[in-house]
């Protein structure tokens, strides 16, 4: 029986010798396409070549790429688990032709490749085509030697594929396989067969044939250049080779499911399959969307996966799992996929830190779920709140079972109507807020021919033509043939500069990308340019890309010092790099000792004084990762990829621009160091003049301090503890003054108490400098009422504070300061709450002599 990785190695061999070039998979958490949460297709890497935006240097493309299907219109996390074939993660296999070969013979080798390599019986194997496709119909037919019946014309909805409401489209065709039954079935049949909802009959195939452009007035044109892009499901393909009814009986899953198993301690069988299942999809998906810079957060891609974690957080409590023990199934996955992903396994340890504090943190959240849940049904009669049920759902991840489960053990029944009305206006929600658009530039044509050809790497000058260019009042935005300015990617901001022309010049302040395009972004003063020039000079800033250069340049260096200093689990997953200062993220589960940061920025000084000179070459990007470059987050390499190199110390891939030498930075200084999420560090350095600048203004300060407290370096330390220690003494001998004070002015206060039900009530409101002092006077109240209630509260600028204190005879029957506080500060607009001997409360200081007022009726 052949492996799953002799599966795949198959399918990327066979294309390979049809002369089909290998291209790894790209990214499953894109950060160049903002249409995409995840990577859902063999096809995303390559969408600028069907948009027209982009080309590469080959015709023919084969890959296996890394999928996440679990938002938006590609959504099969409900049916993960439940079925025995639909994944949140999955491995696309596909090859491309982009304008080379088409129709005939995409569909003669996918034949060739299932029925003479793979051997699958050709009676069994059934064809779909679009309606009006007479072409692919007849190629299946004549060139292939399927049996005839099988081949079965579909309408738009199965077999005509569209990139969206716009652009790139065209007809397919599916190929699907009949795994048998007990009774004999015509797959042909509309309604039990092919496309149809039998699940006997499964798709492993599809052939897009991009021929057309979907026009906004709905027409079809043709395109002048035809694609095929082809996309095969792995996991499918590889249960129906090994002869297996369920994806999860594969060598895919079951190393993982073993791990599982012996995790839980729980056996794969009866109910506990579905629990396992969903565990072992959702543990692919978080492995290898963290490998690729994802993280669980509360928006966006990151609440995503939040919510794929606690997913199987709670199938892991179905299976008894109510201590941490997801993030230990990780090792199943690298064994399993390490060797066709290694990302994965130089991220293990991060990729099992991040989740373990997740499921720390879920633990946590779901104990307070359930709280929740007895609140809401102890006010509940009969029916359980829909809304709050959907909250239970949407904010601690309770799935509506588990809270159907609990609410009939209370005798309620679920509103599920309301439920499913608010699951809808949040999916809807969510449909809205992965809806983009691409950016319309609308350049017009200057002059035809070759553009974006980039120079800037050896020249910061050079003439240029313009070749599309777009005036929008005072700023033009423009492309040229030849440009020295480096766009905007990896970090690293776009060139500023000048375009210099005849009649003027153009100030460009930025330079993006968009695809191979390298778009200038300028200004026109006053619109006083009204003829766009055909030619010119462009002339980046030299002192603004030096400036860049040498923070880039130390970037790199830095990155390698944190690795020595921290360890090699931490991995770039951002950066900026501008003329200003440089900025950097990465993986580290605790704050940076300062003693650490010390180390650190020592070691890349050092490596600056060293003066080493840097290296850049181009090489093959598997040549590239054997010479040890590390690939960094963010960037989208090719196969042919720029490799810089310092001395030893830092081996990177980078398009950027660099130095040429370490020791043009300068002087390197760190001016922070936080966090900006959960296993997420930032630092933040500036260099060359910028540090030492710095470096000049803290040693300036310092001048300061020492000469206010007459100290030396050598005594500066201990002055500043001795004055710390004087601080205290003094600070608490004010706070025990203030004590006497309230103490001394209860005595008068007590004056004006009034008798309510036989104790006596004090509601009074004070000039006091802080709410630290309303409660010293409060609780000498309290020493001194004997039987009673004491109400006291204070302005504080635009807030008001109100403290009740009741003694403890009255404690005894029933009266409560939480209850009173709630009351009184309901009346000044707040809300409040505490002990039953004191509590305190806020609100609107403009209500306050109102709310004191009310005091003695409330009690009454």
């Amino acid at each position: 029986m052949l492996t799953s990785q002799e599966i795949r190695q198959q399918f990327i061999d066979f294309f390979k010798d049809k002369k089909h070039t290998f291209v790894r998979s790209s990214s499953v958490a894109p950060n160049d396409d903002p249409t995409l949460l995840f990577t859902n297709a063999g096809m995303n890497q390559f969408k600028d070549i069907f948009l027209g935006t982009g080309t590469r240097e080959y015709s023919r493309a084969v890959n296996s790429q890394k999928c996440i299907r679990v938002s938006g219109k590609h959504n099969d996390l409900e049916e993960v688990g439940v079925d025995t074939y639909h994944h949140t993660f999955f491995e696309m296999l596909g090859n491309w032709s982009f304008g080379d070969y088409y129709k005939k013979q995409a569909i003669k080798w996918y034949w060739e490749l299932l029925t003479e390599v793979w051997k699958l019986p050709k009676d069994k194997l059934y064809a779909t085509v679009f309606e009006t496709d007479d072409e692919a119909f007849e190629i299946w037919e004549k060139e292939t030697d399927i049996n005839p019946k099988h081949i079965i014309r579909c309408g738009a909805k199965d077999n005509f594929w569209e990139m969206g409401e716009t652009g790139p489209c065209g007809p397919c065709t599916e190929i699907h396989i009949d795994k048998g039954g007990e009774e004999d079935i015509d797959g042909t049949h509309p309604t039990r067969g092919v496309n149809s909802e039998n699940e006997r009959f499964m798709e492993i195939g599809n052939n897009v044939f991009i021929q057309y452009e979907r026009q906004k007035d709905g027409s079809l044109v043709e395109l002048p250049q035809k694609h095929v892009d082809t996309g095969m499901g792995f996991e499918r393909i590889v249960a129906v080779l090994q002869d297996k009814t369920s994806n999860y009986d594969t060598d895919i899953f079951t190393p993982i499911l073993k791990q599982i198993s012996e995790v839980t301690g729980k056996k794969y069988e009866g109910e506990n399959q579905v629990s396992m299942n969903v565990i072992a999809d959702h543990i692919r998906t978080l492995t290898f969307s963290i490998a690729d810079g994802a993280l669980p957060s509360n928006e966006g891609r990151g609440y995503v996966l939040r919510r794929v974690l606690r997913r199987a957080c709670r199938f892991g409590r179905k299976l008894g799992m109510k201590e941490p023990f997801f993030y230990k199934i990780v090792d199943s996955v690298v064994e399993s996929m390490g060797k066709a992903y290694p990302e994965i396994v130089s991220g293990k340890e991060h990729i099992k830190l991040v989740l373990k504090n997740e499921e720390e943190s879920f633990n946590k959240t779901i104990d307070r779920g359930i709280e929740l849940f007895e609140e809401i049904a102890n006010k509940s009669d009969k029916v359980f709140s829909g809304k709050e049920a959907f909250k239970l759902y949407d904010t601690y991840g309770f799935p509506l079972d588990l809270t159907e489960v609990m609410a009939r053990e209370r005798g309620l029944e679920v509103d599920n109507e309301t439920y499913t009305k608010e699951m809808e206006a949040q999916r809807s929600r969510s449909r809205e807020a992965t809806k983009f658009a691409a950016e319309d530039l609308e350049l017009q044509v200057v002059d035809e021919g070759e553009h974006s050809y980039f120079v800037g790497y050896t020249t910061l000058e050079t003439e240029a033509h313009l070749r599309l260019a777009k005036v929008d009042g005072e700023k033009i935005n423009f492309v040229t043939d030849i440009t020295p300015f480096y766009a905007e990617s990896g970090g690293q901001v776009g060139d500023k500069g000048k375009f210099i022309f005849a009649n003027g010049e153009f100030e460009i302040y930025d330079t993006q990308k968009k695809g191979d395009i390298f778009i200038h972004f300028a200004k026109n003063p006053n619109g006083a340019i009204s003829e766009i020039p055909k030619s010119g000079k462009l002339v980046v800033d030299s002192a603004n890309r030096k400036a860049t250069a040498q923070n880039h340049t130390a970037t790199h260096l830095l990155h390698s010092a944190l690795r020595e200093i921290l360890g090699n689990h931490v991995q770039q997953k951002g950066s900026l790099v501008e003329s200003n200062y440089l900025r950097f993220d990465f993986t580290h589960f605790e704050k940076v000792s300062a003693e650490q940061l010390v180390k650190i920025e020592n070691l890349v000084n050092s490596e600056i004084q060293k003066s080493v000179s840097l290296e850049t070459k181009e090489m093959a990007y598997d040549e590239a990762l054997e010479f040890g470059a590390m690939a960094l987050f963010g960037e989208k390499y090719g196969d042919v990829v720029r490799v810089v190199k310092a001395g030893d110390f830092s081996v990177e891939l980078c398009g950027g621009t660099h130095l040429q030498n370490t020791g043009e930075i300068g002087y390197f200084r760190i001016v922070s160091e936080s966090s900006i999420s959960s296993g997420i560090r930032r630092i933040e350095a500036v260099t060359g003049m910028r540090a030492t600048e710095l470096a000049r203004q803290e040693s300036l300060s310092l001048d300061t301090i020492k000469r206010t407290l007459s100290a030396t370096n050598e005594n500066l330390e201990a002055k500043l503890q001795q004055l710390l220690e004087e601080k205290k003494v003094l600070e608490k001998e004010v706070a025990n003054l203030k004590k006497e004070v309230a103490k001394s002015g209860s005595d008068d206060l007590l004056s004006e108490a009034v008798e309510v039900n036989g104790f006596k009530v004090l509601a009074k409101e004070l000039e006091v400098g802080n709410a630290g002092e309303l409660r010293d006077f409060a609780d000498s109240v309290r020493e001194k009422l004997g039987s009673g209630v004491g109400v006291l509260g204070a302005k504080f600028g635009d807030k008001a504070s109100i403290v009740v204190v009741v003694t403890d005879d009255l404690i005894k029957t029933g009266i409560r300061a939480g209850d009173i506080v709630r009351e009184v500060a309901k009346l000044a607009d707040g809300s409040g709450g505490g002990k039953p001997h004191q509590a305190m409360g806020g609100g609107n200081p403009e209500k306050l002599e109102d709310a004191l007022s009310a005091v003695v009726r409330i009690l009454s």
